[in-house]
């Protein structure tokens, strides 16, 4: 039990602490060597967007997308519709009319995301993929900065950099913000120091399309399945900090709940298509995969181990009493941190405890929605400007 219990609590520090300042500190020590496009010599690009129900944020999204200094000659814009039912598809049959770059494709029946994806992917001619979300706003050099580092032959994907905006002070946003801003830096460090960045964010990313493979039927996380295939392609993926676009962030903690379990489900999907990166533990891609994404995935289980083990040390062992004591006050602070958000009391601090937590419920349930097997891909989008 003892084994049980510092196995999982070194896990758990390893994901979050140790292999973030391992990528931290490699960084410092690491010049960049990327190569960049110059002048006129830049790709043709498909931009792929699947939507459903996105009214308030399609118009934003098509005028970000042509404000951009990319030749506008060189941009072609596939948009599906997955049988949108609100005003999503006038909207962008009326901007059809005003930029010919975009081909409108309507969806008679819900498809899912992927789906859409691979049907779109698959009629593009352009060498460059850029997949994106309709509540990702680009700003004028987006989609050059997605581009510019082709020219070295070795990438294969390209991460962009979302920036993330807090709103209201009752919500998770800042928490939510926090974590993502983490998330950025390590895989901005493990694409600089490695090319290993384990998957791209979904928001915003371009891809070779040599390197693109069609997401299986059902998968839910689309992004990560077509980010991981470049290293199967023995090509690098990074992430550029120069590449900014905008994105806005859940203050709902039953939406982002939602979306976390998705997430979690597709994580595990994901965790077996690409089990053959893992079986050499001393490659950089597979030590990146275990430390960023498997160890935090299994989570919620090193965290059920750890409470198990101390529970029953703990009527032997006088530390492992003081242990569980310390378990237990924080679950308590946690549901303390709950009421008194229902109470209008607003501690951001402590709701760092209760987004941690809640993220490791949503991989627990993910996980078991995984293994009931996924019948479906449909989704619904968080809900927008809340």
């Amino acid at each position: 039990m003892k084994i049980v219990f510092w196995s999982c609590l070194l896990g758990i520090v390893h994901t979050y602490f140790v292999f973030p300042f391992i990528m931290y500190f490699l960084e410092k020590f690491t010049s960049k060597t990327n190569v960049q496009n110059q002048g006129n010599d830049l790709p043709n690009l498909a931009i792929i967007l699947a939507v459903f129900n996105e009214e308030k944020v399609i118009e934003e999204k098509i005028k970000s997308t042509f404000k951009t200094n990319y030749p506008l000659q060189k941009i072609t814009f596939y948009i599906g519709s997955d049988n949108s039912t609100d005003a999503t598809n006038l909207i962008i049959e009326r901007y059809s009319k005003q930029y010919p770059q975009i081909l409108f494709t309507i969806f008679k029946s819900r498809t899912g995301k992927a789906g859409i994806i691979n049907h779109l992917a698959s009629i593009a001619e352009a060498p460059i993929l850029i997949f994106t979300d309709a509540n990702v706003f680009f700003n004028q050099n987006t989609l050059y900065e997605l581009v510019k580092d082709y020219q070295n032959e070795e990438i294969g994907v390209i991460s962009a950099n979302i920036i993330n905006n807090e709103h209201k002070k009752e919500g998770i946003s800042y928490q939510e913000k926090k974590y993502l801003e983490f998330e950025k830096q390590l895989k901005f460090n493990e694409g600089k120091v490695w090319g290993t960045m384990i998957g791209a964010f979904g928001g915003c990313y371009s891809i070779r399309k040599n390197c693109f493979k069609s997401v299986p039927p059902n998968f839910l996380m689309d992004d990560f399945f077509i980010s991981m295939n470049v290293f199967l392609e023995n090509k690098k993926a990074i992430l550029n900090l120069d590449a900014v676009c905008y994105e806005d962030v859940s203050d709902k903690i039953s939406e982002e709940f939602r979306r976390k379990i998705r997430i979690s489900a597709g994580n595990f999907q994901n965790l077996f298509a690409y089990k053959k990166l893992l079986l050499n533990p001393f490659s950089t891609i597979s030590f990146s995969f275990w430390s960023h994404k498997i160890f935090r995935w299994i989570t919620p289980f090193l965290l059920l181990g750890m409470l198990g083990s101390s529970i029953y040390l703990a009527f032997n062992l006088k530390l492992f009493y003081y242990i569980v004591l310390g378990e237990f006050l924080i679950i308590l602070i946690t549901f303390a941190e709950i009421l008194l958000n229902q109470l209008k009391v607003n501690i951001k601090v402590l709701r760092f405890l209760t987004h941690f937590f809640s993220m490791n419920l949503a991989l627990f349930l993910g996980f078991f929605k995984f293994i009931f097997g996924i019948k479906t891909n449909v989704w619904k989008p968080t809900e927008r400007f809340q």
